[in-house]
């Protein structure tokens, strides 16, 4: 039975605002957002003597297999039934080598270059692919959509792998000794890392709100009939926002090497690059019919719903960070 002409109409409307649904995202969103302070609180501080990026490393790892199960999940819709038993070591270990490439494991004197976390990161993505091919020659059955499940696992290991060894890379991007006081330049080593998540995450609420509230005229229609124009204006001006109170507008932040290009460009990147992931997301759902990822975060969906901005951010950020440093 297909829908009539009220049905479509109805789901081309402008969204309203909901006062229920806006409660419970904020609840959640709160939440995760205590979650990641007191995190990187305990990873900046050293808490407990844990070297840089200790704390944060396992929300990294937890990240990549709920993102990936929910992938797995998804692409089974269409059809895809993906080998999760495979493909989830093989995305965690793609963060983890971006760990050991930045020395996580083995502190030295002084951070590898950034290049070198990547390098490592890009070898696991290889040796992933490597074992789904392996996996597909061993089973392999004539007219048994090898190639479609080949794709989507290439496609799960590089968009969740390389994004979050990008997150990791930015944290490890600049290390300084424990910090012993509010003014201390230890500070300093936790900002590209934060500077990628405020401002994605700023453009993500301030695209909501703006949407929400103001949202007429509509940014892809077919793709994802909630994204508006307004709310993309709204999503890139709250991005710059949080990049020039981050990065410039702080009194008395410490002295380092910014991004390259300042602010603005930082700002700008960052954000657009957040939007496209968006949407990116939207078309994988759309194409598997789902409307969220997955229910693990409540109110905001999946792990996948939570990422979503990052895993274009994220490269962005990074090569930005790595082009300012001296």
């Amino acid at each position: 039975m297909t829908a009539g002409p009220s049905a479509v109409a109805a789901s081309t409307e402008p969204r309203r605002w909901s006062g229920g649904s806006f409660g419970r995202r904020a609840l959640f969103a709160g939440l995760i957002t205590a979650t990641f302070a007191g995190l990187s609180w305990a990873d900046w501080c050293r808490l407990g003597g844990a070297a840089s990026a200790w704390w944060l490393l396992p929300l990294a790892v937890v990240l990549a297999v709920g993102s990936v199960i929910e992938l797995t999940r998804l692409f089974a819709a269409r059809g895809i039934l993906m080998p999760a038993g495979l493909l989830v070591p093989a995305v965690v270990a793609v963060v983890l080598a971006a760990a050991a490439g930045a020395g996580a494991f083995a502190p030295p004197p002084a951070p590898p270059a950034a290049p070198l976390a990547l390098g490592w990161a890009a070898a696991a993505v290889v040796g992933g692919i490597i074992s789904l091919f392996c996996l597909e020659i061993v089973a392999y059955r004539p007219q048994r959509s090898a190639i479609d499940r080949l794709a989507a696992g290439v496609l799960t290991i590089a968009v969740v792998g390389l994004p979050l060894a990008c997150i990791v890379s930015l944290r490890l991007l600049r290390r300084e000794p424990p910090p012993i006081g509010p003014g201390d330049p230890a500070a300093a080593d936790m900002l590209p890392l934060v500077s990628l998540v405020a401002v994605a995450k700023m453009g993500d609420i301030a695209a909501y709100l703006g949407g929400t509230l103001f949202g007429r005229h509509r940014l892809a229609p077919t793709l994802s009939p909630g994204k508006t124009w307004e709310g993309a204006v709204a999503s890139l001006a709250g991005s710059l926002a949080a990049a020039w109170l981050l990065l410039d507008g702080m009194a008395g932040r410490p002295p380092m090497a910014g991004p390259w290009g300042g602010w603005p460009v930082f700002g700008a990147g960052v954000g657009l690059a957040a939007m496209l992931g968006d949407l990116a997301e939207s078309l994988l759902k759309r194409e598997c019919g789902a409307k969220d990822s997955g229910r693990m975060l409540g109110a905001l969906g999946g792990c996948l719903d939570l990422v979503d901005s990052l895993l274009f951010a994220a490269p962005v950020a990074w090569l930005l960070w790595t082009l300012g440093q001296p």
